[in-house]
């Protein structure tokens, strides 16, 4: 017996019935010899960890477009913060852990530069449309490796492709991270927008911080150990009534007053006419789009349009500027 085979063992002996079992997976796409130590869901956490698309997370925005400072959330540390709630729910319950924490890790790869901004101006002006959920798909199902993607297992696509609020994952552990990402935004975006001084925790609605708890430690806290108490040794991962209403009004709350400010929304005029610009200007040279997107096109059947979406989608915030800069921006004229 292998260390695979005696984890998959230990997994079958330990897990929680509701759990899934690394060796009951639906497998992936295309046939793969199985590792001698890591299971299949280890196999694609690492695989995430290892891809270009989760490297360039740590360059994009979260909420706040280019701040100053060092300690506002990216889309990287995002979805560092979703995974480490993640895995502490599923450990508490007996889930699988690792498939819990590669959906986590691989939910927001899709993602634009300039966060939802970036998503919405995509969205608008791509006739066949643009959602990141869908995109982070395409990422580890296709992008990924010149077009062979990272052959991730079903499971763990079925996560990712089924984490925002409308979604429903087909596991456990993709209903935990489906929780876990909202649990994560909604209390780092409250302690980035204190940080940037657009309120103070005191002016956040007491009729949902006396229920989720006065701090961001306490609401973490507390949405934790509530899902945990409700979700134990069932087949659903639920919140209590009255948890799961307030943190619902706390989202709509920030939506109106953080997410619609105008500090965080300052740029994005700015930075949604940059992605625009850079979509017309690939749409009437598609020979100026990098050697890979062209062979998507003229290989693998890809639209112009969806190649040029894949390529400014993939962009992060800084790349996105320097090519701006690069194609619109006049340089300084030197004589010789």
């Amino acid at each position: 017996m292998n260390i695979r085979e005696s984890t998959e063992q230990w997994e079958e002996a330990y897990l929680s019935p509701y759990a899934s079992l690394s060796k009951n997976t639906r497998g992936r796409e295309r046939m793969e010899d199985s590792c001698d130590i890591r299971t299949a869901y280890q196999r694609d956490r690492d695989r995430i960890i290892h891809c270009k698309a989760f490297r360039r997370l740590k360059h994009k925005t979260q909420v706040f477009l280019a701040p100053e400072g060092d300690h506002y959330r990216t889309r990287l540390t995002h979805t560092l913060e979703v995974s480490q709630i993640a895995r502490t729910i599923a450990k508490s319950l007996r889930m699988n852990e690792d498939l819990t924490e590669a959906i986590a890790l691989g939910h927001d790869l899709g993602h634009t530069p300039f966060g939802h901004s970036g998503e919405a101006v995509l969205d608008r002006i791509c006739s066949e449309g643009f959602e990141h959920y869908k995109q982070s798909v395409r990422v580890v199902e296709f992008l990924e490796k010149d077009g062979m993607g990272l052959n991730l297992t079903w499971e763990v696509r079925d996560g990712i492709l089924n984490h925002r609020t409308s979604g429903r994952p087909s596991t456990l552990e993709g209903g935990i991270v489906r929780l876990s990402d909202k649990i994560a935004y909604i209390n780092h975006d409250i302690d980035d927008a204190i940080r940037a001084k657009m309120f103070v925790e005191e002016d956040l609605p007491e009729r949902f911080t006396g229920i989720l708890g006065h701090s961001v430690r306490e609401r973490l806290n507390n949405l934790i150990h509530d899902i945990i108490g409700n979700s134990f040794e069932k087949q659903e991962i639920i919140m209590s009534p009255h948890m799961e209403e307030a943190m619902q009004g706390l989202r709509t709350w920030m939506f109106n007053n953080v997410y619609k400010n105008e500090i965080p929304k300052a740029e994005e005029g700015k930075a949604q006419q940059l992605i625009e610009m850079l979509f017309r200007y690939y749409m009437d040279n598609p020979d100026k789009l990098p050697e890979e997107y062209r062979n998507f096109m003229e290989k693998q059947g890809v639209s112009k349009e969806r190649a040029v979406c894949d390529y400014i989608a993939g962009m992060s915030d800084s790349y996105s500027i320097v090519k701006f800069e690069a194609l619109f921006v006049p340089k300084a004229w030197k004589a010789i």
